[in-house]
């Protein structure tokens, strides 16, 4: 404990240098005093609480959001002060609140301690004193030799030392940490991988020296000091030696590897980022909103308090002679006194700040953030994959969207890549019916002979096939593991393999060399073969370069099977290019601007041999760059530059991206309501232009502008201020912009408001080869601009994580580039299509629910206690309360609370047929106009009338005369207080019913069962003395109230006085200005008949069967079914016809979108 507590004060940190060394199964030295580096234990904890500290951090973190802290104030004021009301007014929401928030949090983090316990209980397998031993995960130390069976997970970061492979390499699948699906090779250094028993581990005297941790998942330094027969042998460990944890193992029988990281020092536990957190537009007015209520709430409590000193002036007033005072209340302090007077005001008057505003707020996100899932027109069949939502705090969100930026890559298209063309030595190439086919010629060869192929062809084939690290998975049984790995080639057809890699880009191109008859067909260790028309041929694997976003090109260095060295290298024609000195150069260079024309994805392949001499020198280089630990990334850069050079061309490839479905029309939908696009993408400029045009992103009468190539500042500048005074000149409708990364980076430095002036004249922006954190730096430039556009960003790849974090709203794509950008999304689906229903529909009705609820929750608390205000002015402003406290506590929590959560989650304004047709209603809702000060005034203005209304009719119709009842039995300020609160509580109802357009039977049962309620409730609460109570003030007060033919007659006036102008407003507003949406209204009713309040519940997956009963027994009970259940569908759907001229969905199948012939399921 005293350790921890140092560690965290800073005094005794855990890392004391840049590296760490790691004694394999923790044999120290024996000589010297040597003092053991401490390391973290391999407990993973990614729970917020523990039973100890739950309470007290529970408590301190609800108390920071500044509505319970202000209740919390009231309520020791309460508690302190004699104040009118009691402390169970404002204690009881405040514990209701504080209790649902604390259960539902305790509940998520009990959730994440089970997942603890099971991932930190979970069995391992150790050697400890010469013998394998089973302990629990959480355990393991650093150091320690773990191993792992085939198909498990690795427990910690682990060092290869071994498998059951005579070449010490194993495969394993990454999807759970960068969500990368293929098989990669791992290997063990040759020293080590010969122990493959327990005893021979045990035996191993190794030591590892690597660097502290750090987060970076694809980044590892370190080295292995093995001591054999007295002789150190260094050998290099990079990532490729280091299996993660959160890595699984596959196709490999078992592994032994050394712990170097364990516990939160893990490079998956550093990666547990907590996503910062985003606040809607509407969370942000409604704290605004809140401010405003405050001040009102302080003005009323001073004035009260002013006013009344002001009436105690008179000496009849201040000491009236049925309140006479104590001597301690004359001798106390004026100053004193007054804060305590004010303080009680405050009290009084604290409901005008609804707390349950919260708590519905947050329910109505929960449970109608479940809509998105249930809705089958966002399910894709063919991934079984329906949509995702990974935090509900965002949705209303989604119907304010202004920018969008998108990926190209797998967003905009299927990334399912087919090989379309190639160029060789100079000619181009098309596959047909398995062979290449120079341009120009069919692909019918006499007789069905093998092609003969020229050299170059051949060299250039063989390059595609050995320069990649794809990898291949068998078909057949795997009793071939761990024998020849090429044995497989005699029994069995190439159709039995299965490529698997990181790119989809290389297994199409891998796949495309096998068809034409150059087969990948296996790698053992160092060993790579091929076979070429049959022939066989094994390369053994020298070196591999990796690829890096950087240089943006791999290589691979081999022995060929004469004896020769070779380097084979592919990437970007901007990366390779350059470095060609020999080969059909601009022709090729012309086949790739044509290929990207096309819409092709281009790569460039070319060679390089090596003479015995100039390999010495490349292998030297090569492991005196990867054995360094400092400055390794750096010195391996140079020798790729130096090795990477001098380059023979052999050709370019070209691999098409199919568009994904709809997505021309989708981008034309989402323009229509007003949001404009943003491709952010990788690819060169050709390509990404080429593929904008196609989807609709560009359109062929845009102008498109270009800010490329840009070498300097001031050229960079010259050219923004040339394209902005084009931009003025030109008369032309719409603009599209293109620029490239390295412009952009010169743009953002310094130019960046002339840069956003060109950008926000343009109806379209082309971002390419653009880098994962230019893409985050772009939105940040829009999300931060004077205006504040609220943005959305979507993509599919771990490239656009970033992006999507800093937007407004993250989306991602359900794509095969992992799961990485979903997990870190706000919402995920699985194709770009479904975009448009859920802005365009989701978005629009989730804002204009919630809009109204903020604004409505407003209004009632303003009609609540302004009559508790105005009271005030007849009773002297004794601080008299005008309502019984247990009306006080309810009004929130059940009277009116469940009718605008109803609301709230079943609301359409209009129909989402009609939503979807006409996208330009979207622009309606834009920029936060539902919850603009104008609408807040109205909301506002609203409030304070009707509640005037309210106290002065109830004033006016029995205030002067209070014996109303036939016997002269008088009324008392109960009766009167009891009489406000029934008309407030039947206006405010009905006042939500007319704003309803949507009605459910939800909404018929909490409406009129909501004023049934509270009739009900005062009736048993008066009629009965309930002994548990201490006063009973309402005794058969309400009782007395009902009874009296005037109470009855006061309240249908009061009632109709507040809302016949609001029904007038609304008809003529209809008639004689109809906004866009009340238009779409009308339309909407012909075309799309309301669902009947039954159907409304039971069409969503998730709820059919159950909900379909409940349709059919509520039908019968109210008389709809007649004779049977097929009757009362059969009326539905004759009933819901559709004309040949409407517009029609037939695969709008959710509650939201019901057509007639799924009727029949419900």
């Amino acid at each position: 404990m005293l350790r921890w507590i140092r560690q965290q004060l800073g005094f005794d940190p855990p890392h004391q240098s840049d590296t760490r060394t790691v004694y394999v199964a923790n044999r120290f030295p024996e000589h010297g005093h040597y003092i053991p580096q401490r390391f973290a234990d391999n407990r993973i904890i990614s729970s917020k609480y523990t039973i100890w500290n739950f309470v007290p951090k529970n408590l301190f973190e609800q108390f920071r959001r500044i509505a319970n802290f202000y209740f919390l104030i009231i309520f020791l004021v309460q508690l302190m002060i004699d104040t009118p009301t009691s402390p169970v007014t404002s204690g009881l929401p405040l514990l209701f609140v504080i209790t649902v928030t604390a259960i539902k949090q305790g509940y998520e983090d009990w959730l994440r301690h089970k997942a603890d316990n099971e991932v930190n209980g979970a069995p391992v397998f150790v050697v400890r004193s010469g013998s394998l031993v089973q302990t629990r995960s959480k355990n393991i130390r650093v150091g320690d030799i773990v191993r792992v069976a085939k198909d498990e997970t690795f427990p910690a970061d682990l060092v290869l030392l071994s498998s059951d492979r005579a070449d010490g390499t194993c495969h394993i699948t990454t999807a759970s940490l960068d969500g990368e699906t293929n098989l990669k090779t791992h290997f063990s250094v040759p020293e080590t991988s010969v122990c493959q028993s327990v005893s021979q581990l045990e035996a191993l005297q190794a030591v590892v020296e690597c660097q502290q941790p750090e987060a970076d998942l694809y980044r590892f330094v370190g080295r292995v000091t093995v001591t054999q027969h007295g002789e150190e042998i260094v050998r290099p460990l990079g990532p490729e030696n280091l299996l993660l944890r959160g890595a699984r193992l596959k196709n490999t029988k078992e592994i032994f590897g050394v712990a170097v990281y364990t516990g939160m020092e893990s490079k998956m536990a550093l990666n547990y980022k907590c996503k910062s957190q985003k606040r809607s537009a509407v969370e942000k007015s409604m704290n605004t909103f809140l401010i405003i209520y405050l001040v009102i709430l302080l003005s009323e409590a001073v004035l009260s308090t002013i006013l009344k000193y002001a009436w105690q002036s008179e000496e009849e007033w201040n000491e009236p002679f049925y309140n006479q005072k104590t001597e301690q209340e004359r001798n106390s302090s004026p100053i004193l006194q007054f804060i305590s007077d004010f303080l009680a005001f405050l009290v009084l008057y604290n409901f005008i700040i609804p707390i349950s505003l919260y708590v519905t707020v947050e329910m109505q996100k929960f449970l109608g953030s479940f809509f998105i899932g249930w809705d089958l027109d966002l399910y894709h069949e063919e991934s079984n994959q329906k949509a995702q939502v990974n935090t509900s705090d965002l949705n209303e969100e989604l119907g304010q969207v202004e920018y969008l930026f998108t990926d190209k890559t797998g967003t905009l298209t299927e990334n399912e890549m087919q090989f379309r063309e190639c160029s060789i030595n100079g000619i181009k190439y098309r596959e047909m019916n398995g062979k290449l086919v120079p341009e120009g010629m069919t692909g019918d060869s006499p007789g069905g002979s093998s092609p003969q192929l020229m050299s170059e062809e051949l060299l250039f084939l063989k390059a595609v096939s050995l320069c990649h690290t794809v990898q291949i998975s068998y078909n057949q049984s795997e009793s071939w593991l761990g024998g020849d790995p090429f044995s497989h080639t005699n029994s069995f057809s190439f159709s039995h393999m299965e490529y698997y890699a990181a790119s989809p880009d290389e297994k199409a191109l891998v796949e495309a060399t096998r068809r034409i008859g150059v087969a990948f067909t296996g790698c053992s260790g160092d060993t790579m073969e091929i076979n070429t028309f049959g022939k066989t041929e094994k390369y053994k694997l020298l070196h591999v370069l990796e690829f890096d976003p950087n240089r943006r090109r791999m290589s691979v260095i081999l022995e060929t099977p004469s004896g020769g060295k070779m380097l084979f290298t592919k990437g970007a024609e901007s990366a390779v290019l350059p470095f060609t000195t020999t080969g059909e150069i601009e022709k090729t260079r012309l086949h790739v601007d044509e290929f990207a024309l096309k819409g092709l994805r281009t790569l460039v392949v070319a060679c390089r041999h090596f003479s015995p001499k100039e390999y010495i020198d490349v292998d030297k280089r090569l492991m005196s760059a990867r054995t360094a630990l400092q400055r390794r990334e750096e010195k391996l850069q140079q020798a790729f530059a130096h090795i990477e050079n001098n380059l023979h061309l052999l050709g370019a490839t070209g691999v098409e991206d199919k568009l994904q479905d709809k997505v021309p029309e989708t981008i034309e939908v989402l323009r229509r309501a007003g949001i404009k696009i943003w491709v952010l993408t990788g690819d060169k400029h050709e390509t990404a232009v080429s593929v904008s045009l196609s989807c609709g992103h560009f359109h062929r009468t845009m102008n498109i502008l270009e800010l490329l190539q840009q070498r300097s500042d001031n050229e960079c500048a010259e050219q923004l201020r040339r394209l902005a005074r084009r931009i003025k000149e030109d008369h032309v409708i719409q603009h599209g912009l293109v620029v490239d990364g390295a412009s952009l980076s010169l743009a953002l430095r310094e130019h960046e408001k002339l840069f956003m002036e060109v950008c926000k004249n343009c109806s379209a922006v082309l971002c390419c080869r653009m880098a994962p954190l230019q893409k985050a730096k772009v939105v940040r430039l829009l999300k931060t601009s004077p205006e504040k556009p609220i943005t959305l960003a979507v993509g599919d790849g771990a490239n656009d994580v970033s992006m999507i974090q800093e937007a407004h709203v993250g989306i991602g794509i359900m794509g095969k580039e992992g799961r990485q950008a979903v997990r870190n999304s706000d919402y995920a689906i699985a194709r770009f299509k479904f975009l448009a229903k859920l802005l365009l529909v989701h978005g629009h009705f989730y804002y204009i629910r919630i809009a109204t609820l903020v604004q409505y929750f407003f209004y009632k608390n303003v009609c609540f206690i302004t009559p508790q205000f105005l009271y005030q002015f007849f009773c002297l402003f004794s601080q008299q309360t005008l309502y019984d406290s247990v009306y006080l506590t309810l009004y929130n929590i059940c009277f009116t609370s469940l009718p605008i959560l109803v609301y709230s989650l079943f609301e359409q304004l209009v129909h989402p047929d009609i939503l979807q047709a006409k996208p330009s209603l979207y622009r309606d809702i834009s920029k936060n106009s539902l919850l603009s000060f104008r609408t807040f005034l109205y909301w506002t203005v609203l409030g304070f009338t009707h509640a005037f209304v309210f106290f002065f009719g109830s004033y006016l119709l029995m205030g002067e005369d209070t014996s109303l009842m036939s016997n002269g039995q008088m009324f008392g300020n109960w009766t009167f207080g009891t009489l406000v609160f029934t008309v407030m509580v039947i206006t405010v109802t009905l006042k939500l019913a007319l704003e309803t357009q949507f009605w459910t039977w939800m909404n018929h049962f909490v409406t009129w069962g909501s004023i049934a309620f509270y009739f009900i409730f005062s009736l048993f609460y008066g009629g009965i003395i309930w002994p548990f109570l201490h006063t009973q003030d309402m005794y058969f007060v309400f009782v007395q109230l009902l009874s009296c033919g005037s109470a009855w007659f006061a309240i249908v006036i009061i009632v109709i006085t507040c809302l016949f102008p609001e029904v007038m407003k609304k008809v003529l507003y209809r008639h004689l200005c109809p906004t866009s949406t009340q238009k779409s209204q009308s339309l909407s009713a012909p075309q799309a008949q309301a669902l009947s309040c039954v159907e409304s519940l039971c069409c969503y997956q998730h709820g059919q069967s159950g909900c379909s009963r409940l349709a059919r027994l509520l039908e019968q009970m109210t008389g709809q079914c007649k004779a049977s259940v097929n009757n009362c569908h059969t009326s539905s759907r004759s009933n819901r016809s559709w004309s040949d001229t409407e517009n029609f969905y037939s695969n709008d199948r959710t509650i939201l979108t019901l057509s007639p012939i799924e009727a029949s399921r419900c």
